[in-house]
């Protein structure tokens, strides 16, 4: 088999099982509190920290470990992020307490999963650019760009399958897979690329970034739990401090980067055209599309699903199923469209796919919460299709823009962008949601359960978190049953008939109480998310129409 096989296989399966890992949490929730025995809907912050703790420390050392590549080799290190990750994941699976320390544990594991997955989306873009000749990156890099969007999508589906079993399965299944990665790239990869060993690591550079970008993420992740009597935590003197304090070192990092002899990254690249427009239009879209999937997954769950006679306990599986259109878009353009950037340039093709996911957005604007599954089916298709008309050009674009002995810490940044990208879209579109359903949630709900034949509950329900409800709906906890069944509420909740408790708690009530709230803010939400697409599409046009000429000094292995 010819190296340039053996390279995009190998990191494909490396790229594909840590996008697996980085969403199969997701939808696994549920079975994980019950199996940890942890309160879930009063245990936002580790829910929080399972969620986003694995992304938030990715994030951080992307950059970091691209540039340290570029230094020791991005083999060498992408075969130790295989070694960590999969030592990350046999630790999750053996998870020994239960509890909150059991909690605590799992989050430390999927941290030292997220150093393992840094190694690998740091490097294997560039090692795939390293092993093929240019004109056929765009294919290679296409398949692996499909492969990091393909487990994405398939982590929700294995997540609401291997759960339902036991917990501790999602992360059995990495194992055997990690295992066999890890030792196939320790025998085939090999260093191909140019390597420049006469650096020194820019400690400053490093501090700056890495704390900053780890107190921003930290504030937003923070920022989306309610706190005190508010229905989110933006108020919180500590996250304002964090995000303050995390924007202010990466405001400065760039400024410490053009001042060190050997810096971190080199910020010279941004004035590459190509490298510069790319990475703004992959963050942008990053924001616009990247909390899509989780507001839709509780659209799903606590909206339409229940209203479809789903039970709230399997509408965690059932959600990822119905969103599985936007994976086979994403499968079906992604490698097509890396070939045609090969042969006529990523400008066209990556500007069309950010226009029409923006087109997507609107058309999701336009149903209403009870639609009809097949017209939501196409429009995730075609959001599907966006993103891999997007994804493989741009990214090719990128690549083939950098000197060859910058490519580490090139596609370290690329991925950096596209993770905060997509964690500050989760804060903005989470934000949207529920800044607007805290004024309108609990007074739809009192108004509910008074027409309900329960007035004596509408003063309960005067206080109700928005992120309380949402959540529970998300874990897959009919929120009514789970507010009736509090400690608050027992007493008040005895007292009531059965026909009444009856149709408090059936599939039906929350979703028509809340609906109406959910739906006008959530359309702002994709409002937003067709604008930033449109701003993607305007950047992605302006990096140029030519494709860079093949580098005669950096010729691909045989």
């Amino acid at each position: 088999m010819e190296y340039k096989w053996v390279a995009l296989s190998n990191t494909t399966i490396g790229t594909l099982m840590a996008s697996i890992d980085a969403t199969i949490v997701l939808i696994s929730l549920p079975a994980i509190f019950n199996g940890l025995g942890v309160p879930a809907l009063t245990s936002f912050q580790y829910l929080l920290w399972l969620l986003f703790g694995y992304s938030i420390c990715t994030s951080t050392l992307l950059v970091a470990f691209g540039r340290i590549s570029d230094m020791f080799g991005r083999v060498r290190l992408f075969n130790l992020g295989f070694a960590i990750f999969t030592v990350g994941t046999i630790l999750a699976y053996l998870t020994p307490n239960k509890g909150d320390l059991g909690a605590l544990e799992l989050i430390g594991f999927r941290i030292v999963q997220g150093v393992g997955g840094a190694f690998l989306f740091a490097n294997g873009a560039a090692i795939i650019t390293d092993a093929f000749p240019e004109n056929e990156r765009g294919q290679a890099l296409g398949i692996n760009m499909v492969s990091f969007l393909a487990g994405s999508i398939i982590g929700l589906v294995m997540g609401g399958v291997l759960a339902y079993y036991n917990w501790r399965y999602i992360f059995l299944v990495s194992v055997p897979v990690g295992i066999f990665g890890t030792a196939w790239s320790y025998l085939r990869l090999k260093e191909v690329g140019r390597i420049n060993r006469n650096q020194k690591l820019d400690l400053w550079g490093n501090v700056a970034f890495g704390v900053g970008l780890t107190l921003l993420l930290v504030g937003i992740t923070y920022g989306l739990e309610p706190y005190g009597t508010a229905s989110m935590g933006w108020g919180n003197p500590w996250v304002i401090a964090s995000l303050l304090t995390g924007g202010g070192l990466l405001v400065a990092f760039p400024f410490i980067e053009m001042h060190i002899k050997n810096p971190m990254f080199e910020m010279s690249l941004f004035k590459i055209r190509a490298f510069g427009a790319g990475n703004f239009a992959a963050f942008l879209g990053s924001i616009g599309r990247g909390g899509v999937q989780i507001v839709l997954i509780i659209l799903l769950q606590g909206i339409w699903l229940p209203l479809h006679g789903y039970n709230y306990s399997v509408t965690p599986f059932w959600s990822g199923i119905y969103i599985l259109p936007l994976l086979v878009g994403f499968v079906v353009l992604g490698p097509i469209s890396g070939r045609l950037a090969d042969r006529h340039g990523a400008r066209a093709l990556a500007t069309a796919g950010m226009v029409i996911t923006a087109a997507a957005f609107l058309m999701l604007s336009l149903l209403s919460y009870d639609f009809v599954y097949w017209e939501f089916g196409v429009i995730l298709l075609v959001m599907g299709i966006g993103g891999g008309l997007f994804a493989s050009p741009n990214t090719v674009a990128i690549m083939n823009s950098v000197p060859p002995e910058h490519r580490g810490a090139a596609s370290g940044m690329r991925a950096t962008l596209q993770n905060v990208g997509q964690t500050v879209s989760i804060a903005i579109f989470f934000s949207i949601v529920l800044s607007a359903l805290s004024g309108s949630l609990p007074s739809a709900l009192s108004s509910a359960v008074a027409s309900a034949g329960a007035p004596q509950l509408a003063q309960y329900f005067t206080y109700i978190s928005p992120t309380g409800a949402l959540f529970a709906a998300f874990l897959g906890y009919n929120p009514i049953g789970t507010l009736l069944s509090s400690p608050q509420l027992a007493q008040v909740a005895a007292s009531l008939s059965p026909a009444i408790t009856s149709t408090l708690t059936s599939r039906t009530f929350f979703p028509d109480a809340i609906a109406p709230a959910f739906m006008s803010s959530l359309r702002i939400a994709f409002y937003i998310g067709a604008a930033l697409s449109i701003v993607a599409a305007i950047a992605s046009a302006m990096r140029g129409s030519k494709p860079k000429p093949p580098e005669p000094s950096d010729p691909a292995p045989s």
